[in-house]
């Protein structure tokens, strides 16, 4: 492997999800050239697919609004909701002021804001950070592309790695603290219709709770649909992650879930694979000369529905404060690093209060866990 030398610039960005995208957008717009050290983009499907309408003024605001007219994302315009009750319940996207949320086509989304990045000027570096150190008032980035190893400078440094939040591990472990409010994890999977089908599926959204966690199922507009299962990690099945018919059996103890996909001939043929979804954040959020942004700074369960609304907004703010910063202005890093910790403490209040809603099953490990002592 040889080594090669990269560029430098007043501000790194690291991280090609959507924070340090958003990020690199901002900078852009506001005059500035980001060093962005971002991997390639992995293929396949990508979790993650409802975006909150209070999402769309942060896109106007870096531009991107226009990527959700995309023929593979869809108006959310129903929620069916089995959540506290035997009863499914309907929640109408039209009851927001703001106009319904998104289904996005997550792996496409994030393509398409990353080529609008791309032809906005930036020039992502396909690399992965593996060291940073300490360079007067600024730094020494060390990344690795695979094939070479290389330095590049950087005054300050926004942190988009997601939950490794790897320049805090590496530069503030003794000043910056990951904490963990649950052990989450999801089940995901996408499914297709068997072919020749004769049911046209409900565009709609489902969740449905059971004693070990809860489902959650929606409709892309391509016509496949997206299902994950959240749960804790020794909660799961046996193998579930190996053979799709432990999978297939847990669906056959929902009351919905199971019956849409039976209703609608969606294939389930492959296991599913296992993501984390737990609720974790950095505190604080901000250190001399660096700053988390997205899962780095807080990632929460999907239950929020506000990952990507977060991911926006920590990129564009976190991208305004560090230039505030190099301008000699510390106040909105302080700030900033308030309201992450604000958002946080505001989320598990509402997160406990949705949990509280769901008394059937209080007895179970999963939902004492989230609303007694029990730990997760």
């Amino acid at each position: 492997m040889t080594s090669a030398a990269f560029s430098t610039a007043e501000i790194a960005v690291v991280g090609g999800g959507i924070a340090s995208t958003a990020a690199v957008l901002r900078l852009l717009r506001t005059g500035h050239s980001p060093l962005w050290i971002a991997p390639a983009q992995k293929e396949g499907n990508l979790p993650g697919e409802h975006l909150s309408p209070a999402a769309r003024p942060m896109l106007e605001e870096i531009d991107a609004a226009g990527l959700l007219g995309a023929a593979y994302h869809r108006p959310e315009q129903s929620v069916f909701s089995a959540w506290g009750s035997d009863q499914l319940a309907e929640r109408s996207g039209i009851v927001h002021l703001e106009g319904p949320g998104t289904v996005l086509e997550r792996a496409a989304f994030e393509r398409d804001l990353r080529a609008l990045a791309v032809a906005s000027g930036a020039a992502p570096v396909e690399a992965r950070l593996t060291g940073l150190d300490r360079n007067g008032d600024g730094w020494v980035l060390e990344v690795d592309d695979g094939d070479r190893l290389g330095r590049c400078g950087a005054r300050f440094v926004l942190d988009g790695s997601g939950r490794a939040a790897v320049v805090a591990g590496i530069e503030a472990p003794d000043h910056a603290a990951r904490f963990r409010a649950d052990k989450l994890v999801a089940l995901c999977a996408v499914l297709s219709q068997e072919k020749n089908a004769g049911v046209e599926p409900t565009r709609a959204t489902l969740l449905e709770t059971v004693p070990e966690g809860w489902w959650y199922a929606t409709l892309l507009a391509d016509g496949r649909l997206v299902l994950n299962f959240y749960t804790d990690p020794d909660l799961l099945p046996l193998e579930v992650t190996r053979h799709a018919d432990v999978f297939r059996a847990m669906l056959e103890r929902t009351n919905y879930v199971g019956r849409w996909l039976r209703d609608a001939e969606f294939n389930l043929d492959a296991p599913p694979e296992l993501a984390s979804a737990g609720t974790t954040w950095l505190a604080p959020a901000t250190g001399e000369g660096w700053a988390a942004i997205g899962d780095a700074a807080a990632a929460f369960d999907p239950l929020s529905s506000h990952g990507m609304t977060t991911a926006l907004w920590t990129g564009i703010k976190g991208a305004d404060a560090a230039v505030a910063r190099l301008g000699g202005d510390a106040e909105p890093l302080t700030e900033y690093a308030e309201k992450v910790g604000q958002g946080v403490q505001e989320f598990l209040q509402s997160r406990a209060a949705l949990y509280a809603e769901e008394r059937r099953f209080i007895t179970s490990p999963f939902w004492e866990r989230r609303t007694g002592n029990c730990e997760a």
